[in-house]
């Protein structure tokens, strides 16, 4: 699954140079055994979708939360890689690799 923030976990060394990691603000977070950050062996993983889906499968709740029943990102939910918004981009086809930083952002309603 993935490797504990800071730690490699056996997945990569500790400077996570063979992983992409995924961050999560904190009200995600708890439906990821409160874990802000995962680690995902780059090997393992070639876009977005491929990331979310090996973290979502030992976190279900997460990934009902970031995605519908049909696999598509919910309207509230925005994901980056590094500074690239992915509905910009190839959405959850976006490559990732070794070394990036995925980060997934709730949009904030209100006035």
């Amino acid at each position: 699954m993935t490797a504990p923030a800071g730690g490699s976990g056996g997945v990569a060394g500790v400077d996570g140079a063979g992983v992409v990691e995924l961050r999560l603000p904190g009200l995600l977070a708890d439906d990821a055994g409160g874990r802000p950050v995962h680690h995902v062996d780059a090997a393992r993983v070639r876009t977005v979708a491929d990331l979310l889906d090996a973290v979502g499968a030992g976190w279900p709740r997460l990934d009902r939360r970031l995605r519908d029943e049909t696999g598509v990102l919910r309207r509230h939910v925005n994901v980056f890689v590094g500074p690239d918004d992915v509905r910009w981009a190839q959405g959850l086809a976006t490559p990732v690799r070794a070394g990036d930083v995925v980060l997934v952002l709730p949009s904030v309603a209100g006035g």
